[in-house]
């Protein structure tokens, strides 16, 4: 049965329109090294090997991630991002595409509660000669109702991508796929399908901020180390106010480098302008 999630959503303005999204798919690809040189066992059960992945995301601390796929109602996009849990920053360089051809660039930070950013996607009218939009008070990587991007961000992309890739233990109908080179290095690959009924209270959470409905379709690369490598989202959409469907989502997020220093800074405020009062509203 599809379940339809509602979550409060804030206020935004059409001021702060920043970058147009639509159309197409992207392929999902990688090149980046692992230290992990065998994959997770196979004779591990997939319900245990899943749930030990899950268990290890909770120790990351920083993490370099590559995300590449489609969202609902705004289409393609690719993106490259770094991030902390302590203090919470994050820093991402987004490639999203434009409804009159070709492709808009954002470069987007987090950092001690506000937002910044620059790059093509950002009217230069709103910028008034600078190269960053400031935005605050702003959240990311918290609850469903507690992150705030102004529009800049789908809410696919306001969680974290750790704790994303753990929405596959709730599976009843898990499965080992086989062994496979994931970048470089050697996983195993499980899959399964989610829905939100009897998903843990974070879990959920997590589910909510996807904005789809029953069911999502997981796919999870784990390592040697059982920990993720890879994990692919896909379902289709509702449009929780109209309830009607406007495209499906399939996201894939490859983990590149785990507990490696990661620095967010906030840019020069002689090079940030801050958005307008009324398109901060919520």
């Amino acid at each position: 049965m599809s379940v339809l999630l509602s979550v409060p959503r804030r206020v935004t303005s059409v001021a702060f329109a920043v970058v147009l999204l639509a159309g197409g798919s992207v392929a999902c690809g990688g090149g980046a090294k692992s230290d992990s040189a065998v994959a997770a066992p196979p004779e591990v059960t997939p319900a245990a090997a899943v749930a030990k992945a899950a268990k290890n995301s909770e120790d990351i601390t920083s993490l370099h991630y590559r995300i590449s796929g489609t969202v609902p109602a705004k289409g393609r996009l690719e993106a490259e991002a770094s991030m902390n849990t302590k203090p919470l920053a994050m820093s991402m360089k987004m490639t999203a595409a434009a409804d009159q051809g070709g492709d808009h660039h954002l470069e987007i930070r987090f950092v001690d509660e506000a937002m910044y950013v620059g790059g093509s996607g950002v009217s230069s009218e709103k910028l008034n000669g600078k190269s960053w939009l400031s935005a605050a008070p702003a959240t990311w990587g918290r609850s469903a109702v507690d992150n705030q991007s102004y529009g800049v961000l789908p809410s696919q992309l306001q969680g974290t991508p750790t704790a994303q890739s753990t929405l596959l233990t709730g599976s009843k109908d898990l499965r080992l796929v086989g062994t496979e080179t994931v970048d470089g290095a050697s996983t195993t690959h499980y899959k399964g399908t989610v829905n939100s009924d009897g998903l843990i209270r974070e879990r959920l959470d997590q589910f909510i901020q996807l904005q789809v409905s029953d069911p999502l379709t997981m796919d999870l690369w784990i390592d040697g180390d059982y920990r993720t490598k890879q994990f692919r989202m896909r379902a289709e959409h509702n449009d929780m106010l109209a309830g009607t469907g406007d495209g499906p989502l399939d996201l894939t997020i490859t983990f590149l480098d785990i507990n490696q220093p990661v620095t967010v800074k906030a840019p020069p405020t002689k090079d940030t302008v801050p958005l307008a009062d009324d398109a901060q509203e919520g």
